[in-house]
């Protein structure tokens, strides 16, 4: 496995290539001919870089094939276009690429940014009008040879991705190819996804289905329906449920009691793959595939797994699972069916709806917290009596549906801020059920303002004031904030010095006199403050790993910034 990264000038290109298996290290400058001695030696590996899909490998082709790879990179970059559109010469050339990109992805620079390496860009300019200098030369070569590093590193942190995309191309026989899609493209490969959907003409005649007994909240079913509200902006706003207020859209509905922190006991009720399972039950999206058979080999092992506990062999079915329901909405997608999808959408809303109102009945001691997208929330005031009344309400339900609901039981207590965002903690076990921006669980490559959450997780479950968490705290990464800006940006400032780098590491600063930072839209070309970034400001763009706060860290705006959160917990 290659793993390669171009950069490219007017009048110069580069690659860094690290061959893993034989661990060699390529660096080609301005050398068609080597490059191709490399890619004929190398063409039946697979090549991975970050976001190579979109760039990379059609630099790579068009060198091969002749093209100036300035012109290629202007075509992609500054015109905004798909580098197969460049010249159908490109396509002809076979190449086995990996992108470890994903579409949520912010950019190598916020990765980064997150794991505390240096975010320094290069200090040659892309645009620079001239051939480049040895030592310019040897700057972007360092340059380029780190990004590849880095992209491995976060091919190692996700190889779960990668190991999904071999295990469904050897366990359905495709060629080796097929590692070049992305995994919504394999899932429509091995489902058969026919592109009919292209053709259809009935988005929003949807079905309800049958086994719905809905009566009290009705009308709710009743407004999808009708033609005046055939249109995604519209929705049904702070509609009261079960006495919690709730927002039904098109795609979907949820409810929740705003700042809600309680002591007691919970229980979580989660519909067990929730869009898939309608999917086989009611055949939503089987008339775009052409082998729905191997969607239901996939969810039934995604289940069977998930039953008998076994997370290692579930993982690729779960992760193929999830990406197959996706489709429906996505108009480049062979499983493309936007009624399908408006199908499951309503209908998963509306028979949790349907759960809903047939429990409200025992509201006094059974009551809603929330209602999200695949499951709801309750607190338990007689748990024996409650458990036993709302367990069997479930039973019928998962009968009369098809589908079938996971419990968890909290004894202890919940931290709310709305829907998305929540803390569960059992004072039993310790076990904790978290989601939301502000409480999730960090990981290297998702690890922005770490402190401020630490000291949130560290107040909800051990009681400890977050400005104990906070000033205890002397490594400089905890108090990270990185931002990165996107195309539709020109520059960011740092008071009215315009920044070289399009991703920054913020820290806030007890110095009056470092300004603040902002970002300057293209479009309106005025500047715009960086979203969550304080009010005077250092940077620290060099690898922060192991580097010790500084005495003009202001660890007081992170103090206020986590009461203020917390306060949105309803503490």
């Amino acid at each position: 496995m290659l793993f390669y990264d171009f950069e490219v000038f007017k009048y110069d290109w580069l690659v860094v290539v690290l061959d893993m298996q034989n661990r060699k290290e390529h660096v080609i400058v301005n050398d068609a001919e080597a490059l191709e001695a490399l890619y004929e030696a190398n063409k039946n590996e697979i090549w991975a870089g970050f976001n190579n899909r979109h760039y990379d490998q059609y630099i790579l082709k068009g060198i091969l094939c002749g093209f100036d790879p300035k012109k290629i990179n202007n075509f992609i970059i500054k015109k905004d276009q798909p580098g197969w559109k460049y010249s159908s010469m490109l396509g002809k050339v076979p190449l086995l690429n990996y992108d470890v990109m994903l579409n949520t992805d912010r950019g190598l620079k916020a990765f980064e940014g997150f794991m505390g390496h240096s975010i320094k860009e290069s200090d040659v300019p892309f645009e620079i009008d001239r051939k480049l200098t040895e030592a310019e030369i040897k700057d972007v070569v360092d340059y380029c040879r780190n990004d590849v590093q880095e992209t491995i590193e976060i091919f190692l942190q996700r190889i779960d991705e990668f190991n999904t995309m071999m295990y469904f191309i050897k366990h359905f026989n495709l060629p080796i190819t097929s590692i070049s899609k992305t995994k919504a493209q394999l899932a429509a490969e091995i489902l058969g996804g026919n592109r009919k959907g292209e053709t259809f003409d009935d988005e929003f005649e949807f079905p309800l289905v049958d086994c719905l007994e809905l009566k009290k909240y009705r009308y709710i079913a009743d407004w999808y329906k009708n033609p005046e509200n055939h249109d995604y902006k519209k929705k049904q706003d702070e509609v009261i449920v079960a006495g919690v207020p709730h927002t039904f859209s098109w795609g979907g509905g949820h409810g929740a009691i705003p700042k809600c922190h309680r002591k007691g006991i919970f229980l979580i009720v989660d519909v067990t793959a929730y869009y898939p399972s309608q999917q086989k039950q009611f055949h939503f999206g089987y008339r775009v595939m052409d082998k729905p058979e191997n969607f239901e080999f996939i969810h039934d092992s995604n289940i069977e797994f998930k039953r008998k506990g076994d997370k290692k062999a579930r993982l690729p079915f779960k992760i193929m699972d999830n990406a197959i329901s996706g489709q429906m909405k996505q108009k480049g997608s062979a499983l493309y069916d936007p009624m399908s999808n408006n199908a499951i959408c309503i209908n998963g809303q509306m028979m949790l709806l349907d759960l809903v109102e047939h429990i409200e009945p025992y509201s006094a001691t059974i009551r809603l917290i929330q209602n999200n997208t695949d499951g709801l929330i309750y607190e338990l005031l007689d748990y024996e009596n409650d458990f036993d009344i709302l367990d069997g309400i479930v039973a019928e339900w998962e009968k009369r549906t098809g589908m079938k609901m996971d419990f968890d039981t909290y004894f202890g207590e919940i931290f709310q801020k709305d829907v998305n965002n929540y803390l569960i903690v059992d004072r039993e076990t310790g076990a904790i059920k978290c989601k939301g921006a502000y409480v999730k669980k960090l990981s290297a490559l998702d690890y922005d303002l770490p402190i401020v959450n630490k000291a949130l997780v560290n107040y909800m479950m051990n009681g400890v004031p977050v400005q104990q968490t906070i000033e205890q705290c002397d490594e400089l990464k905890e108090f990270q904030l990185v931002s990165k800006i996107s195309n539709k940006y020109r520059c960011i400032l740092h008071g009215d010095r315009e920044i070289k780098e399009k991703c920054v590491r913020i820290f806030a600063s007890k110095k009056e006199t470092d300004p603040g930072v902002f970002k300057v839209s293209i479009r309106r070309g005025k500047p715009e403050k960086i979203a969550n970034s304080p009010e005077h400001c250092f940077f620290f763009n060099e690898s922060v790993n192991g580097v010790k706060c500084p005495t003009d860290l202001n660890k007081q705006w992170y103090v206020d910034l986590a009461e203020k959160r917390l306060k949105d917990f309803g503490v």
